[in-house]
């Protein structure tokens, strides 16, 4: 790779996950930093916050028509170098985007070699591009949740990812609650020679226990009552691709034997099947506990953890990732501004620094929850301490109004919130399920973001409180 070439922050808009996580991966390896689009609408909020001199574009995306949005970048900015993706059937519309200025194109699919080509000619063609302002190249921020960063840690394993990638060998990935385990898992899968393959996910801390074997290795019709059709589980429906297994310390002890069996013979038996059938898996797995206490507590079966810890991989938490948190922020924030119709000018000094100094008990999800609850309140502009949670504030030393939420937290531990003082009066007037949802947040907060952990509180089972946050992420309706 040559000097121009070097270090450049580009923007990648792709909206196929697994295209993304390994084009961001390509690029990444090489040096270069990536900030990451998947729709017209973040490339846009993306390209205006960060003004990167090369485009990675996919003309096919879900919102918009990639020329229209090649088009506005090239308006803003006519020194941009903007390279088209394209499938092999749409040649005719990459040659239609070089003749309205793109500089480049390549084909679907290529290899590492071509994508790196081109984005060292677009480098070496635009000299400009080399000489960001240190503003702008500190923008190297992955889309919300990504585990892609600049900081050593994130590096280091990125690096171990694309070493591991290429073998069969199971991936065991650890790491506390919200830090990115299923991403990781994501792009093992996406830099793995099973790519084009389906990369199956299954929490098994949100299944009940009496539904697990029929999720992971299926049913026939009439093993059970209420088994009205064939379902195939997650292990044949990943059949040619990854199984990811994750908080697989929450297995019961009876399926831990039959997923046992399942790694060393490859073969799966449905629920009132009579013979067994042989699939190709991969299998990847991630725990927020410490699987050796889960082993020493007798929770999970020694021979089963020695089975699936071959390669180890740890998600560093948020705290442990230097600038990193303002790198997702930026982005992050671009993307919800872009949402909600705004547009915002950064962050004051004192926010940044107060992100930087924050630990972030529920790591990057936690982050994500107070950007998009910035994005939501706030006006646009900059984004300064008066628009934070009063979480945040309190933890910079600001006086906060007293809230809901941060009378649950703060209420003792097997008090209901505000019982223990005046934090009652900011419940009354709330419905049951408002009182429920501010309760049940409030205790995996307190827990670090494990919610198996608040379930053993709150004495209900895991799933429960799954099931009820994806209620509240897709909203009514």
């Amino acid at each position: 790779m040559t000097a121009a070439a070097a270090a450049l922050p580009i923007l990648l808009v792709e909206d196929t996950p697994s295209l993304q996580f390994l084009y961001a991966a390509m690029l990444t390896g090489a040096g270069h930093a990536v900030l990451r689009a998947g729709t017209a609408a973040e490339g846009a909020a993306a390209f205006r916050a960060g003004r990167p001199r090369i485009v990675l574009l996919d003309l096919a995306l879900p919102d918009g028509d990639g020329l229209t949005l090649m088009a506005e970048m090239l308006a803003a900015a006519p020194e941009t170098a903007v390279i088209v993706i394209t499938a092999n059937g749409s040649i005719r519309n990459a040659v239609e985007a070089m003749r309205r200025g793109a500089h480049d194109f390549v084909v679907k699919p290529f290899d590492e070699a071509r994508l790196l080509g081109a984005v060292e000619t677009a480098a070496a063609a635009f000299p400009a591009a080399a000489a960001l302002p240190a503003a702008t190249a500190a923008l190297p921020a992955p889309a919300p949740g990504g585990i892609f960063g600049s900081s050593p840690a994130m590096q280091e394993l990125l690096a171990r990812i694309g070493s591991v990638a290429r073998s069969m060998a199971t991936v065991f990935i650890t790491g506390e609650s919200g830090t990115g385990k299923e991403l990781a898992a994501e792009a093992v899968h996406a830099r793995s020679p099973r790519a084009a393959g389906p990369f199956i996910a299954l929490n098994c801390g949100a299944i009940p226990v009496e539904l697990l074997e029929s999720e992971v290795f299926g049913h026939l019709r009439g093993a059970f009552t209420g088994a009205i059709a064939d379902k195939p589980g997650a292990a044949a429906v990943a059949d040619g691709g990854t199984l990811f297994l994750d908080e697989v310390c929450e297995l019961d002890l009876a399926l831990q034997t039959k997923l046992l069996r399942f790694l060393q013979t490859s073969m799966i038996q449905p629920v009132g099947a009579t013979r067994p059938r042989k699939v190709s898996v991969r299998i990847v797995c991630a725990t927020n506990r410490d699987p050796m206490a889960a082993v020493r507590a007798r929770q999970f079966r020694e021979d089963l953890y020695y089975r699936l810890h071959v390669i180890p991989l740890h998600m560093p938490p948020l705290r442990e990732r230097g600038d990193d948190v303002v790198e997702i922020a930026a982005a992050t924030l671009a993307r919800y501004a872009a949402e909600e119709g705004k547009r915002f000018e950064g962050f004051a000094p004192e926010v940044l620094e107060l992100f930087r100094r924050y630990p972030w008990p529920g790591n990057i999800r936690e982050l994500l929850n107070v950007l998009r609850n910035v994005a939501v309140l706030s006006d646009v502009g900059r984004v300064g301490l008066a628009s934070l949670p009063a979480d945040l504030l309190r933890f910079a030393g600001r006086a906060a109004p007293a809230t809901p939420a941060a009378a649950a937290a703060e209420a003792p531990a097997g008090v209901p919130a505000g019982a223990a003082g005046e934090g009652l009066g900011g419940l009354v007037g709330r419905t049951l399920a408002e009182i429920e949802q501010i309760v049940i947040e409030a205790t995996i907060a307190r827990c670090g973001g494990s919610v198996p952990r608040a379930a053993r509180i709150l004495d209900v089972a895991p799933s429960t409180l799954y099931r009820k946050r994806e209620g509240w992420q897709r909203g009514p309706g």
